[in-house]
């Protein structure tokens, strides 16, 4: 999709916040862990190279992506650190990986016994266990002893890596993380020894459960600013937002009472009422749901009014505003801010789902000293 660069609609990255967040986590691990950034799904929507970049100044050893696409994204940017793609890649494109240095996750035993027979050139792979998250993963002891002889017997399959994702690690509740704990120390025993990468912090293990059996930290949606628990957990440490989301606007009027605004006039005003249209809708990730969802105008909250449509919304103002006045709906704008987390709560989703829905129609800029 082509960005709307003539469209004063856009997305707005600060790479200052990014930066700090980066460098605040990494001065909580000792010095025998190492950070890696997950810039997978586009940096969870805020520019995949661009977060990479920063991540790699502040201190980030490498990088996480979910598929190979993505990770040949950062190569051909010239980025040159280890990239570890967390999902199935098919066998079918192992010299493109081998040719790009790119790391490889095993996410079953007969993935593993495949590449067993058809491996011809070394290939750092990491080894998925489902602990209890029931996604990619080698599942029970049987399946993981057998892995063991592979993984002993072949000198091409460059074991680097062990890891597991924890499901609830986010949550209050330690009742399933403690057994996922369980079972990933079984597989330790039977697969840990000399791996040098060991790894089961996601953004939420490393911030609330001391990066439990890790020297590697994967550390995704608190890095852009965002706490994976939604507000059931404390943060640590102050995260950053590092998105804003702002478009202007574009056409303004004043309605006279009992007028319906929007697609099926699910909206009527309730007296003479200054209406604003702003050039941003669900085809840019404002779902529709976001009606009622309140945005700021020169530091006051207004609601969207009327269904989002495809490419506009409608706000309600006090004042006639000029053709051109910004518009904050996610960010700072005078001394009222919209985080992330209030548009999702607002949906009924978490953060991330949010920014990550935020399209390429919207143009990324990029803000910051560094």
């Amino acid at each position: 999709m082509t960005p709307s660069n003539f469209r004063p609609s856009r997305v707005v990255v600060d790479l200052d916040a990014i930066s700090y967040n980066v460098k605040e986590e990494i001065n909580r691990l000792n010095k025998k862990q190492e950070l890696f950034a997950v810039v997978k799904a586009n940096g969870y929507g805020h520019g995949a190279v661009e977060v990479a970049q920063i991540a790699i100044k502040a201190g980030a050893t490498g990088l996480c992506v979910s598929n190979l696409d993505e990770a040949l994204e950062l190569r051909k940017a010239g980025i040159k650190v280890p990239v570890l793609v967390l999902s199935y890649v098919s066998l079918a494109y192992l010299p493109i990986v081998i040719d790009n240095n790119i790391t490889l996750a095993a996410p079953s035993l007969e993935w593993l016994e495949e590449l067993d027979q058809v491996i011809e050139e070394p290939v750092k792979i990491h080894l998925k266990i489902d602990s209890g998250m029931g996604r990619i993963g080698l599942y029970g002891k049987e399946s993981m002893e057998a892995a063991k002889k592979i993984l002993d017997n072949n000198e091409l399959i460059i074991f680097e890596g062990l890891f597991t994702h924890f499901a609830t690690a986010d949550s209050k509740s330690l009742e399933h993380f403690n057994v996922q704990q369980s079972r990933f120390l079984e597989a330790l025993e039977i697969l840990g020894e000399g791996v040098k990468y060991i790894h089961t912090a996601n953004s939420a293990t490393a911030l609330w459960h001391d990066a439990w059996e890790s020297n590697l930290v994967r550390f995704g949606d608190a890095m852009y600013g965002m706490n994976p628990s939604g507000r059931e957990l404390e943060e640590p440490y102050p995260l950053k937002q590092a998105l804003t989301l702002e478009t202007e606007v574009i056409h303004i009027k004043e309605l006279n009472k009992g007028e319906k605004v929007g697609y099926g006039a699910t909206y009527e005003t309730k007296g003479k009422e200054w209406v604003a249209t702003l050039p941003i809708g669900y085809a840019d990730g404002l779902i529709r749901r976001f009606q009622g969802y309140e945005v700021i105008v020169n530091g006051k909250k207004y609601p969207i009014i009327g269904r989002v449509c495809m490419d506009q919304c409608m706000i309600r103002l006090d004042e006639k505003v000029p053709v051109g006045t910004k518009v904050t709906i996610f960010g700072q704008n005078q001394h009222e801010f919209n985080s992330v987390q209030s548009g999702a709560e607002y949906v009924g989703t978490i953060n991330y789902e949010v920014t990550c829905g935020l399209t390429d129609r919207l143009p990324r800029m990029y803000v910051g000293t560094n």
